[in-house]
């Protein structure tokens, strides 16, 4: 059966259906949108919230960042004016070398190496100026880059005020710490100081920072040893190899620069001895030479009237004899060896090296002389005149290490290789050097030999030019010619050449002179070294363009007067005569002289190793040294000699292919330069906002 729906029903239901539906939309209508209102309120909040915290992050960060920047460029300044303080006081210390300070000390050492109160005014001025008083930037070198940092270091700010004192009252300032005998050894100094510093980062905003501590310092004398040490021979104000007991007194006065023999000193009672620098001898027993004998007198060595003895002082039927001696005076040292000859100086011409007195050169324990006769000797080999004829081809001559033409492997032609010039002489030849100044067209600096030969005298001048690097020969006689060279003279002996020139004789110098009396004729930057194999006779001043040292008895270094000039005269086997060709008879040689060899005998008489006078000399100066096998009596009236301080203060300074020795450290210097040793004691340390 089929059943068929009412179409009643279907439309009832259909009708309710509709009707159900469309009740529940209307209800519902328009909430999506006020959902997303809302969504997209809360996420507008939450975006403006993040801005809002993320500007203030920046904000607070910047302005840390830039706080930051500033406080430490404060500090930095801060570090700045304590250095710079600390500086300028070590600075004020007294560089003379002091075994000790006090009244009896040496010259120079006789008060207390820093006054405190001038030293702290110095410091205060010094960080309270300018440039230190205007913002610097602390961006240079590999900081370029960094955050911007800028300091200044103010005289006075709110809550601080820069101030660097030596305080003395009710305090002992500076306190004595070490002491030997009657010198002070050691002393430490207190100063009191506030540091005031302004930092900038970026913009105008400041950060303060101020510091309050104290500045220790302490200065401690720096006594040499008895390590043996190398030394030239020019670092002696006097040097006698034969000197024996009760020979006869050494003149009095006031003596600078170390003494030394290897035999015995002599004094004698006719006047005071005052020693500067260190004493030595080998000999353990000092003579002392009272002058009366008679019954009872000290005798030694067979001179009555004479005493030996193991000190320092004596005294003899109340006559006392009592040297002082500011350095030191060393007694029972060891011998102090002698260069057996001058071949270094001959093979110093020819390489700028020379064999050395032990042969490291030359690999032999004994080095050899150049050899100057046969087939490819030494002199021909390596040395030519102005015209290239090589030394055997005729008695006398001026030659330079050069090579004209098909030169070995590693020698460019026409450039001198060696360390100076040999000038070859005969007994009938006489050869006479004049030095003096000179200067280019630039106006540069140039060091002028002139050395005429025989009768008519054959002239050669050599013009040494360091800045345009040049050596320059002209002969006017037997014809005129000229050479120039590239290159000039060098001393090769060290780890980096430096100029120096050797002036070798193979002979006797007749006369050695400047262009005049009183006239300067060593030029500043050349150094130079003339020896003979016979006597040096000098015959008119040798004077320093600039005197490295006072004339005077402090022999002080004069300041801005070292510009490494330099001149040594030396002879293994003859005198240095000196004599003044002068009207008022005067003489000055600005050199260190040395006239001696082991070869050299013991000998009192006036023929060779030692200094000699022809003739009578006046007054004669010497800035420099005398050094010499034996001594000689020579006709003098006034004899001032000032050392070179330079051989002692700077290490290793000595006129080129000058010879030395070995001998222990405190033969030379008592003492070195003092030991300055600073301590900071930081007390408060504050920093504000400015």
């Amino acid at each position: 059966m089929t059943t068929q729906a009412s179409p009643f029903r279907t439309r009832f239901r259909a009708g309710l259906l509709g009707s159900r539906t469309s009740r529940l939309s209307r209800k519902q209508s328009g909430i999506a949108l006020i959902t997303t209102l809302l969504l997209l309120i809360l996420l507008s909040l939450l975006g403006l919230t993040m801005a809002v915290t993320a500007n203030s992050d920046m904000l607070i960060n910047s302005y840390y960042g830039s706080y930051r920047g500033s406080f430490y460029a404060a500090d930095s300044g801060l570090n700045i004016a304590r250095a710079a303080m600390s500086n300028q006081i070590q600075n004020a210390v007294t560089t003379t070398a002091c075994a000790g300070w006090g009244a009896g000390g040496a010259t120079g050492c006789t008060s207390a190496p820093l006054n405190g109160t001038t030293a702290a005014s110095t410091a205060l001025t010094y960080v309270t100026s300018a440039p230190y008083t205007s913002f610097a930037s602390l961006n240079a070198g590999q900081a370029t880059n960094s955050w911007p940092a800028n300091y200044m270091l103010p005289s006075s700010i709110t809550g601080c005020t820069t101030g660097v004192t030596f305080p003395t009252a009710g305090v002992t300032n500076p306190q004595i710490l070490t002491t030997n005998g009657s010198l002070t050894t050691s002393y430490q100094y207190t100063f009191n100081y506030t540091l005031c510093a302004v930092g900038r980062a970026q913009g105008l905003q400041q950060v303060a920072t101020k510091e309050v501590g104290n500045l220790i310092v302490t200065v401690t004398a720096q006594s040499s040893s008895s390590t043996q040490v190398t030394t030239s021979f020019a670092a002696f104000g006097a040097f006698i190899d034969h000197q024996a007991e009760c020979s006869g007194a050494q003149v009095t006065g006031t003596m600078t620069g170390p003494f030394f023999t290897n035999g015995s000193w002599n004094f004698g009672s006719g006047g005071s001895y005052i020693f500067t620098d260190p004493v030595g001898q080998v000999d353990p027993n000092a003579s002392f030479v009272f002058g009366s004998g008679g019954f009872g007198a000290p005798s030694c060595n067979s001179v009555s009237g004479c005493d030996c003895k193991n000190a320092s002082s004596d005294s003899y039927n109340g006559t006392s004899i009592a040297p002082t001696f500011q350095a030191g005076f060393n007694r029972n040292q060891p011998a102090a060896a002698l260069p057996g000859n001058d071949f270094s100086q001959q093979w110093a011409v020819i390489d700028g090296v020379g064999c050395g007195e032990k042969g490291t050169t030359c690999n032999v324990t004994a080095p050899p002389a150049p050899t100057s006769t046969g087939s490819g000797n030494d002199l021909d080999t390596n040395l030519k005149s102005i015209t290239g004829a090589v030394p055997s081809s005729s008695s006398s001559g001026v030659y330079i290490p050069y090579c004209p033409s098909a030169c070995p492997t590693g020698v460019t032609p026409n450039t001198i290789y060696g360390g100076g010039v040999y000038i070859k002489d005969t007994a009938s030849i006489s050869t006479n050097i004049t030095l003096s100044l000179g200067s280019d067209g630039s106006g540069n600096p140039t060091q002028i030999y002139t050395i005429a030969q025989g009768s008519p005298a054959t002239s050669t001048v050599i013009t040494l030019n360091i800045v345009a690097n040049t050596t320059t020969v002209s002969q006017t006689n037997p014809s005129a010619a000229t050479l120039t060279l590239t290159g000039v003279p060098q001393n090769k002996a060290g780890a980096t050449p430096t100029e120096g020139a050797m002036l070798y004789v193979n002979g006797t110098v007749s006369s050695l002179q400047g262009p005049g009396q009183g006239t300067a004729s060593i030029q500043d930057y050349y150094g130079t070294t003339i020896s003979a194999s016979g006597s040096i006779d000098v015959t008119g001043d040798l004077i320093y363009k600039h005197e490295p040292v006072t004339l005077n008895v402090s022999d002080t270094l004069v300041a801005g007067n070292d510009f490494n000039q330099v001149l040594g005269l030396y002879t293994a086997n003859g005198d240095i005569v000196e004599s003044s060709s002068y009207s008022n008879g005067n003489l000055e040689i600005d050199a260190a002289m040395a006239a001696m060899s082991s070869a050299c005998t013991a000998s009192s008489s006036s023929s060779i190793c030692g200094f000699a006078t022809s003739g009578h000399v006046n007054t004669l100066t010497i800035v420099g040294g005398r050094i010499e096998s034996n001594a000689h009596s020579v006709s003098l009236n006034t004899v001032n000699t000032y050392f070179d301080r330079r051989f002692t203060s700077r290490q290793g300074f000595a006129p080129p292919f000058f010879p030395s020795t070995t001998l222990p450290q405190d033969d030379i210097n008592s003492a070195s330069a003092p030991l300055v040793a600073p301590t900071t004691q930081r007390l408060t340390w504050v920093t504000w906002p400015q």
